[in-house]
């Protein structure tokens, strides 16, 4: 499937927008190690006159959308558009998502995904990269850490599980149902815009509290509402106890899951944390 090497821009910009440059927005496709080409959707950092949180020309923000997700459903740009406040954001549809090839492995090969993107941002000269992923998102985030040390700056996990095959909420179970049954892939495909591939995990890959403990020294964020409907406390609270005290863990009152349930004030708290995290994780790598 693939004609180019990984992270290899695999056909122009999609939509217009300008020189590719790292100040000027970009669309493209980027290819995977695997070979599976990623809708790929840069912006640089918004204009703003907030003179106390001018945005970071270093620090980009790595958007990784929850299941059924993608780069053009409103709820992921609103979280683009609220972290642009603070620096440049790169965002991107997961495999088999949107316009992008493939079909989802709900979290597995993700991984690949999001590995392309944060080279393609080292590229456009980005010292600072902090990847922030939602749900799904969420647990991939933990595992690129994990997998590939020292590649971000910072980690921030919304709403995403601690482990495995979970099926405790009503939203879980018809979760399962749309990815292990034909006629839920089916409603995927036609209802979602997701393309799900009917094998299943082979090996079982690394589960989020299991990666956890692999990400430290990068600063890592776990943050969960206390109304989540698909995944309760004890999942992020799990994340949290498996850092052994490395992660800071916000509980939020009254929050929802994902995207859907993070408001501008959390995504201002949360921009604040990481561009903090990425300068202490900067000076400690430089010896400073």
């Amino acid at each position: 499937m693939s004609d180019g090497p990984a992270g290899h821009v695999a056909r122009s910009t999609v939509r217009p927008y300008g020189e590719t440059t790292q100040h000027a927005p970009l669309r493209t496709f980027l290819r995977t190690a695997d070979g599976v080409s990623v809708d790929f959707v840069y912006d640089p950092p918004a204009v703003v006159y907030d003179a106390s949180r001018p945005p970071s020309g270093d620090l980009v923000f790595v958007v990784a959308h929850g299941f059924t997700g993608d780069v053009d459903r409103p709820h992921v740009r609103r979280v683009v558009a609220g972290l642009r406040r603070h620096g440049a954001v790169a965002a991107f549809s997961f495999r088999g998502h949107g316009a992008s090839g493939g079909r989802s492995t709900v979290g597995d090969r993700e991984v690949l995904d999001l590995d392309a993107v944060v080279r393609r941002v080292r590229d456009l000269g980005h010292r600072r990269v902090v990847t922030v992923g939602f749900s799904m998102g969420g647990s991939v985030v933990l595992r690129h850490a994990a997998l590939h040390a020292g590649t971000v700056s910072a980690v921030v996990s919304v709403s995403a599980p601690a482990r495995w095959y979970y099926r405790g909420t009503a939203p879980m179970r018809r979760l399962h149902w749309l990815v292990t049954r034909p006629a839920g892939r089916l409603v995927g495909r036609y209802g979602f815009r997701t393309r799900i591939h009917h094998r299943d995990w082979d090996p079982v890959p690394l589960s989020p509290v299991e990666a956890v403990p692999r990400i430290a020294p990068t600063p890592l964020l776990v943050v969960h509402g206390d109304s989540d409907g698909y995944f309760p406390l004890d999942h992020p609270r799990a994340l949290a106890d498996a850092s052994a005290g490395h992660a800071d863990l916000w509980l939020e009152p009254g929050m929802g899951h994902a995207e859907h349930a993070t408001d501008e004030a959390l995504l201002d708290r949360i921009a604040d944390w990481a561009r903090s995290a990425a300068d202490t994780a900067d000076r400690t790598r430089r010896g400073t």
